[in-house]
C-alpha cells in the first residue's frame, strides 16, 4: 500500500500565524516594533490585539500551514 505524500509546514508561517476554532487564520498587527514616540497611546493599544488574515490570503496561508 502506497503512502501519500506529507505536506510540510512552512515554519515562519508557523510561528506568525494560527488557526481559530472556525478555521480563520489568525495574525498580529504590524507597525509595533520601534518609534513608540510617534504613535498615539491608542494606536498602540489597538496594534497589540490580533487580527484575521484576509480572505483572498486565507487559502495560500493555509496552505503554508499544512492545513490545505
Amino acid at each position: 500500500m502506497a503512502k501519500g505524500n506529507k505536506m510540510k509546514t512552512n515554519r515562519s508561517a508557523a510561528k506568525r500565524l494560527r488557526l481559530t476554532g472556525n478555521g480563520r487564520v489568525k495574525r498580529s498587527k504590524a507597525f509595533q516594533g520601534h518609534l513608540f514616540t510617534a504613535k498615539s497611546p491608542k494606536r498602540l493599544r489597538n496594534l497589540r490585539k490580533g487580527t484575521m488574515v484576509a480572505q483572498s490570503d486565507e487559502a495560500r496561508a493555509r496552505r503554508m500551514l499544512g492545513k490545505a
